[in-house]
């Protein structure tokens, strides 16, 4: 049954594809977009487990089990790496204007040594798959080996693209991009860590408090960094209506502002009793759960609009 439950979190592949079919209906992204959902999941998903089993190194008795973190980060850093290979793919041969499956290996060989945007890829997907080749290892060998590591390779992997798009002409763009994905891969990535590895409710009343005090400074700085993003890019309120960018970046501030909404109802009522121990774990799962579907629609988005001009 627990298994059961926790493949309820495919739930979350639907909300993406979902997001990007919004973003469609509103703009006109590019056809990576979904596969960028994709890895954008996988990703901030990988961050998440990094970032719980640095949490929990220090612990006595560690509240979740090493070799679930291990597991499970082998597994979407595999899906993870996949994806950035197609991202890279689908980048070459748009920037040789052929199709896909024309694509020949000089071309893409050109693409990833010698243009800006391929390079950048490319060193994605090394920190990708330093992050996998770890965890198979960890995970094979049955070690309890610290996952800062992969917490140090997948947060460049998921700012690279973002830090050298449009902002980055801008004053400290870049940094606010990155901050902004990090943000947001932790406030996400760290909820769907916990409903992947957490069993018991004593786990979910240790860790749950934790989690919730580092979504509060995570949603803070989505907000901030997101709306000044928004403002630099758009220029002007009417351009929220009038381009496809803005319908966007209007689809995504407002499930945002949903997704506060719940996440302030659950600090209220599921955090309190999750620490008291009057929540089962069950509730917890499906409390999780459901934000983390509901939060990937907001991702497939954030994929659409970083593939709209």
């Amino acid at each position: 049954m627990w298994r059961v439950r926790r493949r309820w979190l495919l739930g979350a592949a639907v909300g993406a594809t979902a997001g990007v079919a919004a973003g469609w209906l509103l703009a006109a992204p590019e056809g990576s977009s979904w596969v960028r959902a994709l890895s954008l999941c996988a990703g901030v998903t990988v961050l998440g487990l990094a970032a719980v089993g640095v949490a929990v190194r220090g612990d006595r008795r560690p509240p979740v089990a090493f070799a679930d973190l291990w597991r499970a980060i082998a597994a979407l850093g595999g899906v993870w790496l996949v994806c950035e290979g197609a991202l890279l793919v689908f980048e070459a041969a748009a920037v040789a204007g052929v199709p896909v499956t024309r694509l020949d290996t000089g071309r893409f060989a050109q693409f990833a040594g010698t243009v800006g945007s391929g390079r950048i890829g490319v060193a994605a997907f090394v920190c990708v798959a330093v992050c996998t080749v770890v965890a198979v290892a960890a995970y094979r060998r049955g070690a309890s080996w610290p996952t800062a590591p992969v917490l140090a390779a997948a947060a460049p992997a998921l700012i690279a693209r973002p830090v050298s798009g449009h902002m980055a002409q801008q004053p400290l763009g870049s940094l606010l991009d990155a901050v902004h994905v990090l943000a947001a891969g932790l406030w996400v990535g760290v909820l769907v860590a916990l409903a992947l590895t957490v069993r018991s409710r004593g786990a979910w009343a240790r860790l749950l408090p934790r989690y919730s005090t580092l979504a509060v400074w995570c949603v803070v700085a989505l907000v901030a960094t997101g709306v000044i993003d928004a403002a630099v890019r758009l220029g002007s309120v009417s351009a929220l209506v009038d381009t496809g960018y803005g319908r966007i970046v209007l689809a995504k501030a407002v499930l945002l502002a949903g997704l506060v909404g719940v996440a302030s109802w659950w600090r209220r009522t599921w955090v309190p009793a999750a620490a008291a121990h009057r929540a089962t774990a069950e509730v917890s799962l499906r409390n999780a759960v459901l934000e983390v579907c509901a939060s990937s629609v907001a991702f497939g988005l954030a994929a659409a609009l970083a593939t709209t001009a």
